[in-house]
């Protein structure tokens, strides 16, 4: 049954970390990303208090070195040069200090940032429709859940921070060196230009090069994704196409060590320069700052200062200049995760939606039309009651629309066109969880988590009794096999229970439906592909689930639904006929056909 791209799902699925460069800084993206940064607004202003006074009280043991060369050695005053020894390590010891306090309160804001944002994106993903999941790839939603998510902690612990502790750098160095010299002031920041150019174009070309190996990790992580896990370990076995996958996960690998590489080395050339102008500067403070010292305009320690002063200028500037590139980068990580919280919920409670009560499990469908793509219709004009306690099969060819009705019951998907009923309740005017809470769903693909089978059994209710889960496992035909387990109900069961054999996953998921006590029951082809024995052993156990409830069946076996109260023949999303087993036997149609084609493949096997 193919299911095509919903709305907008084209345009996320193809953006790639390419695009990052390209983000704009809007008002109203800074105010959205502002709203996660405002309930730690004092933490912040704190740190960035921190930050600054750190800058300043850095400058300390450079002007004391420069008082220790200028005051206290030529007077050779020991009391002196302790003293600004002192000031020098107690600044140091308390810049230590302040490091610490901000180095925890820089972490803390942004991993609570961080827990913040991916918080709301998976819970906003939980709620979205089977549509998206069924056309996004996992390894997409993995890559923006961790890697974009991860990626802004830099907006504050890395951007935010580097641009107040470089600003106030290059403000607090710039006028203490004004204050000591003016005319030397001017030829140090002269030289500062040379290299800002370079510095920039550094910048860019790195930043290039990491949105095109970011891109490739993404498809990295889907390839392992996808392959290493047990589905598609198995496939890849069974189709011998391990020496195959291994060639695409090499080639993308090598790829991306070579632009980590090319990134790594980027701007060598341009490196070479910025360290020539880096090492030209002290040359020419010595020299100009030797000729004023000369002309009595300047002391040594002022020289002295100047080029460690000098030294510590150069790098917050070309750091600041190669700041937009990050903030670009992580306005993009913004918007992506953004995009992702902007897709709409399709199946939404209404806005006067009532709690559903307790059902007793009338379902009526009028009309109801439904298409998973614009092309083609899935569903059409269908229209069939269940009453209370009644059992329905739905009986076909694949893709003839059986399970998309069940989706649409449980409001996994919404109708085109139509109405779909529950004791006269339109299950779109009552609250999605209650509807959901009265409908248990067995499925040939049984889902298992990968915990123990008291816990997979605990999914479906939460607060159940040992005897509870006890009685319902026994009921499935299950509890005997259990307790033969080394550690009973405590056991884990593998990835997608892979421990487990098919009959068995399918009697913990009966058990499961049990122990949420539904009063409709929907059975997804639940005894397909499954031997004579585990057919018989859920059977028995679907028997006493069934027993009183409302149920929709799903069999490719029609033996299985003999006793149905009313069976729908479906074909290419109609219902072609109805009734019971022996009247339709009575008439010829798709029905017929298909029993006799079973029975009689029956026959011939068993002769």
């Amino acid at each position: 049954m193919g299911m095509g791209m919903g709305p907008g799902m084209g345009r996320f699925m193809r953006l790639s970390r390419e695009d990052l460069p390209r983000a704009k800084v809007t008002k109203e993206l800074l105010l959205r990303i502002g709203k996660y940064y405002k309930p730690y607004w004092k933490q912040i202003v704190i740190t960035l208090l921190a930050v600054a006074v750190g800058q300043l009280l850095s400058l300390v043991p450079t002007m004391m070195t420069k008082n220790i060369i200028d005051v206290a050695l030529p007077e050779r005053d020991l009391g002196l040069l302790a003293r600004f020894a002192l000031l020098s390590f107690g600044a140091t010891f308390v810049l230590g200090l302040m490091g610490v306090g901000e180095s925890y309160l820089n972490t803390w804001v942004s991993k609570q940032i961080i827990c913040d944002i991916r918080n709301n994106m998976y819970n906003h993903l939980q709620y979205m429709s089977m549509r998206f999941f069924s056309n996004t790839k996992i390894g997409e939603i993995m890559s923006r859940l961790n890697n974009d998510v991860n990626g802004i902690e830099m907006v504050f612990s890395g951007t935010v921070i580097r641009i107040v502790r470089n600003f106030s750098t290059l403000v607090f160095i710039t006028v203490t060196l004004i204050s000591m010299n003016w005319k030397l002031s001017i030829l140090a920041l002269f030289i500062v230009p040379m290299f800002v150019a370079p510095t920039r174009r550094v910048g860019r070309t790195r930043w290039r090069i990491a949105a095109q190996t970011q891109a490739k990790l993404a498809e990295l992580s889907s390839i392992i994704q996808e392959t290493l896990n047990v589905s598609g370990a198995m496939l890849v076995k069974i189709s011998t196409r391990e020496r195959d996958e291994y060639k695409k996960f090499s080639q993308i690998n090598r790829e991306i060590s070579r632009l980590q590489i090319r990134e790594s080395v980027a701007g060598r050339w341009f490196r070479m320069v910025i360290q020539i102008f880096t090492h030209l500067g002290p040359v020419l403070i010595y020299f100009y700052g030797g000729y004023l010292y000369i002309q009595d305009e300047l002391t040594v320690g002022a020289i002295v200062t100047f080029v460690a002063f000098l030294h510590r200028l150069y790098g917050p500037i070309g750091d600041l200049t190669s700041v937009h590139i990050e903030i670009s980068r992580s306005m993009a990580l913004f918007e992506r995760i953004f995009e992702y919280m902007d897709l709409k919920h399709e199946i939404t409670n209404a806005p006067d939606a009532v709690e559903m009560p307790q059902i007793k499990g009338r379902i009526e469908f009028e009309n109801v039309y439904f298409s998973y793509t614009d092309e083609q219709e899935t569903l059409k004009d269908i229209n069939f009651t269940i009453e209370q306690g009644q059992m329905t099969a739905l009986v076909g060819l694949s893709g003839s629309g059986k399970t998309t009705i069940t989706y649409l019951l449980a409001r996994l998907y919404d109708p085109a066109s139509g109405t779909i009923m529950i004791d006269g309740f339109d299950i779109r005017d009552v609250k999605i969880e209650s509807l959901r809470r009265q409908i248990g769903i067995v499925t040939q693909d049984t889902y298992i988590f990968n915990a123990s089978i008291r816990e997979n059994l605990f999914y479906s209710k939460p607060d159940a009794s040992d005897s509870e889960i006890k009685q319902a496992c026994k009921i499935a035909n299950i509890h005997d096999f259990i307790m033969t387990l080394p550690e009973e109900y405590d056991t884990i069961v593998g990835e997608r229970g892979t421990k487990l054999s098919g009959g068995e996953k399918q009697r913990l998921s009966i058990a499961r439906a049990i122990l949420k006590n539904p009063r409709i029951i929907i059975l997804d082809e639940a005894t397909s592909s499954l031997d004579s024995l585990s057919e018989r052993l859920i059977q028995d156990a679907i028997k006493p689930l069934l027993a009183g409830r409302t149920s929709i069946v799903i069999a490719h076996r029609l033996s299985t639904i003999i006793a149905a109260d009313q069976i729908l023949v479906m074909d290419q999303g109609m219902i072609v006929q109805r009734g019971t087993h022996e009247q339709l036997l009575e008439h010829p149609g798709l029905y017929r056909e298909l029993y006799e084609k079973q029975f009689k493949g029956k026959a011939a096997d068993e002769a």
